[in-house]
């Protein structure tokens, strides 16, 4: 089956419009950088890095942009509270909107436009809409016409009267239709040098909206192969840049506009307006980027993702803890690759051939079958994901009858098996962008020092432990030995430390 994607403008999956070997454009609605990111900030790019990444894999030549928007409203409020200019607060909050993708191996965006970079063009696209008749300059601002826009509300499938009903829309006795929206918002008193721009209408600011077509048009062309963004930004923010797009140059806007689901909880949505949030750097202090990623891919990108019960505070939600427990299959995994192959799990050498091809198993050809079905079915990593744990639980079986983990047991085919289905394990994990290791410390790594204790331990009840099994049945000291090395493996549970003990050694891990 070839890749089929689901289109909200058409509302239905159909064959990717592009072949492989064909450049492919895709724009995606960055962050307002007012606040540090949310957990919320995260879907959508780790939603459509994925959708890079699974189509680079096929042969596309992908080029992703995400805006960054660094003059707003909110910008302005908040830098006044904070007693800072607005570009230093940009900066800032951009800084941790970076540093939370590189957390989530969020690696596949091309290029961040900052939105203060293309007043100019934005300003040139607005004459534009004035030219033809779509646009009217009115005190200082200048307002798109939706009546002038024949199919205005196409993507949401709704007339402008609806959209005006349900939806939060600025009032202005400037406006011809109460449903248009502002392509240019004229200086107000008090407003910082900063924020304000030249233009034929006086000073000012663009309109959130213009800000991401001027960009997309100028970086990525005309028509976009793919618009992305978050289900909430489709109204009015994805209806208007379409509406004002297409009438500023003609042509399509876009050939397939996809739309992640949010983020939801117990306690309603996650939004910093109303600072119901989990911050990603807060999350990171619990969990791995990779846990957070992998909570993200267990569903598919156009239903809502369940957090679970949280409170504002209260360590990390119910739903990332069941992804984490999840996850802790695979990180196991690699670990275990590691001790059965003498290799790190990361360090795998390639298969001698394509993945793929018949060069594999016939069962490992199967789940290379079945992982692309999935993702060729509108990018379904949920599914993907589950074809990775079915691989992963047959070659925990495959380990456990062959005694794979004793050097001295197990027979050459059994692990040359092994390594192929472990190899393949990485990388259909990497197409989706999932490294299944877990951080340094919880592995023993990260600190010298707790390392070093950690060591002493672990070496004070393997004595213990040799001393009891040497003891004489019948001597009182040997039950009392290994009473001892109980209780610490036990104390150790009860801070969060897992002993595990294996042919070659024990080892221990946090979690």
């Amino acid at each position: 089956m070839p890749l089929q994607v689901y289109s909200t403008l058409t509302r239905k999956k159909e064959p990717f419009h592009k072949r492989p070997g064909q450049p492919v454009s895709m724009y995606v609605c960055g962050p307002t950088v007012y606040k540090p990111s949310h957990v919320g900030h995260m879907v959508g790019p780790v939603v459509f890095d994925t959708v890079k990444r699974y189509l680079t894999h096929l042969g596309y030549e992908v080029t992703w942009v995400v805006n960054i928007t660094d003059v707003d409203d909110k910008l302005i409020a908040r830098a006044r509270e904070q007693g800072t200019t607005v570009p230093a607060l940009a900066a800032k909050m951009t800084d941790d909107y970076l540093g939370c993708l590189k957390a989530l191996n969020v690696t596949g965006i091309d290029q961040f436009p900052k939105a203060t970079d293309h007043v100019g063009g934005m300003v040139a696209m607005i004459g534009g809409l004035i030219d033809k008749g779509y646009a009217y300059p009115a005190g200082g601002d200048v307002y798109f016409d939706v009546a002038k826009d024949a199919d205005y509300g196409k993507l949401c499938n709704r007339d402008p009267e609806q959209l005006e009903a349900g939806s939060r829309i600025e009032v202005s006795d400037r406006k011809r239709n109460p449903g248009d929206f502002a392509l240019w918002k004229g200086a107000k008193p008090g407003e910082p040098a900063e924020v304000q721009f030249d233009s034929p209408w006086g000073k000012g600011r663009p309109g959130w909206h213009i800000e991401c077509s001027a960009m997309a048009t100028k970086l990525l062309g005309d028509t976009l192969d793919i618009h992305g963004g978050g289900l909430d930004l489709q109204f009015p923010h994805h209806e208007n840049e379409l509406a004002q797009s297409e009438s500023a140059t003609g042509k399509e806007f876009a050939r397939v506009w996809m739309h992640n689901g949010l983020l939801k909880m117990k306690s309603g949505k996650m939004a910093g307006s109303i600072g119901n949030v989990l911050n990603v750097a807060d999350a990171l202090k619990h969990v791995g980027g990779d846990v957070l990623r992998f909570f993200i891919l267990q569903t598919h990108y156009r239903s809502p993702i369940d957090l679970g019960d949280w409170e504002p505070g209260a360590g990390i939600p119910t739903g990332i803890e069941s992804a984490r427990a999840a996850f802790d299959t695979f990180t196991r995994f690699a670990e275990r690759v590691g001790r059965v192959t003498g290799t790190a799990f990361a360090d795998l050498p390639a298969l001698s051939g394509p993945t793929g091809t018949a060069t594999l198993a016939v069962g490992n050809a199967d789940v290379v079958r079945r992982f692309g079905e999935h993702m060729d079915d509108d990018f379904n990593t949920g599914g993907a994901v589950g074809v990775l744990f079915d691989l992963v639980k047959r070659l925990n079986r495959l380990a456990d009858e062959k005694k794979l983990d004793d050097p001295s047991a197990a027979a050459a085919p059994a692990r040359a098996e092994f390594r192929e289905g472990a190899v393949l394990v990485r990388d259909l994990a990497g197409i989706v962008g999932l490294t299944l290791t877990a951080p340094a410390a919880a592995l023993g790594g990260g600190d010298e020092l707790v390392s070093g204790l950690m060591g002493l331990l672990i070496d004070l009840r393997a004595n213990l432990r040799a001393e009891a099994k040497g003891a004489a049945k019948d001597n009182p000291l040997k039950k009392a030995l290994f009473d001892q090395t109980d209780l610490i493996r036990a104390r150790l549970g009860a801070l969060g430390v897992t002993l595990e003990d294996r042919p070659t050694g024990t080892t221990w891990r946090v979690g």
